[in-house]
């Protein structure tokens, strides 16, 4: 059976009966795993995978209600390629070095592996222990989680953003939970938008225009004093997404640093791990609503 088919009637549940699933040796750390893969499976993120049982995992498991499917399987081997070798470009030294860069590619296979995998480097890292990452070459073959994007055959009807809960949702016109990303949200209370908002852009691969009168606190963005724009890449500063909402200035947007998503530190927009805002870009519609909630 499979679950990325089913029809959502609330939200699709994963129970921890991992046990029976896994060898009996299994750690806690590949239980959790299991349960982390699982959820990602379905739209149901639990942020960048860990095997660690954090607040955005708990706050996945929160959002579901019928225990419907746990993977067995997994891992996979990931083959270094060529065209993977060739994307690595170290990023230049702050905005103005950014800036005058053609792309803001990933600067490592580790980096590349893992955010292919939607996981954490640290349990790249764990699942590949003997791997000498300074030398990774073309043909090389990792071991990472084994997850892809869920098939969703409808539209979202509107999006939901919990400020508080620091989570974003998707919902159908019969409202089922479509997706569930951890999200990150404004560090200033006055820098948070309320209300309904709705889609007004959608970017792929966006640049980014920096405005040094939105980072006062950054002594080179007092001392460049002009505008830059930084071309597109999973290291631009809004990852490989844009979604612009009707309020100026904010929007959803993709990440260079997936593993820190889930805090209270942005300047006001709302950002999500590049694979799930891949994922909410097929999703939402020039005029989708957004609703965001205390």
């Amino acid at each position: 059976m499979d679950v990325r088919r089913l029809h959502r009637h609330t939200v699709v549940v994963l129970v921890l009966v991992v046990a029976s699933r896994l060898c009996a040796s299994g750690s806690t750390e590949d239980k959790t795993l299991a349960l982390q893969i699982g959820l990602a499976r379905i739209g149901i993120s639990p942020g960048a995978l860990d095997g660690l049982m954090g607040p955005r995992t708990s706050a996945a498991l929160s959002a579901a209600r019928t225990n419907i499917f746990m993977p067995t399987d997994l891992f996979t081997e990931y083959t270094i390629t060529a065209e993977d070798v060739g994307r690595l470009l170290p990023l230049g030294p702050g905005w103005l070095g950014k800036s005058q860069q053609e792309r803001l590619d990933y600067e490592s296979l580790l980096e590349l592996v893992a955010e292919r995998s939607w996981a954490h480097t640290n349990l790249i890292l764990r699942l590949n222990p003997t791997v000498n990452w300074t030398n990774v070459a073309v043909g090389d073959k990792l071991r990472v989680p084994k997850v892809e994007p869920p098939v969703i055959a409808t539209k979202a009807a509107f999006l939901r953003i919990f400020l508080s809960e620091r989570v974003l949702q998707a919902f159908d016109a019969e409202t089922n939970l479509l997706v569930h990303f951890p999200c990150s949200v404004a560090a200033a209370m006055d820098k948070r938008p309320s209300g309904e908002l709705r889609v007004e852009t959608k970017v792929e691969k966006p640049n980014y225009t920096f405005n040094p009168e939105i980072f006062p606190e950054s002594p080179e963005a007092r001392q460049i004093g002009r505008k830059l724009l930084l071309p597109p890449g999973p290291n631009n500063p809004v990852g490989t997404v844009w979604i612009g909402l009707d309020q100026p200035g904010y929007g959803i947007h993709g990440t260079p640093r997936p593993e820190a998503v889930g805090r209270a530190e942005t300047h006001g927009c709302f950002r999500l791990a590049n694979w799930n805002a891949e994922l909410l870009l097929k999703l939402v519609e020039i005029g989708t609503p957004v609703v965001i909630e205390p």
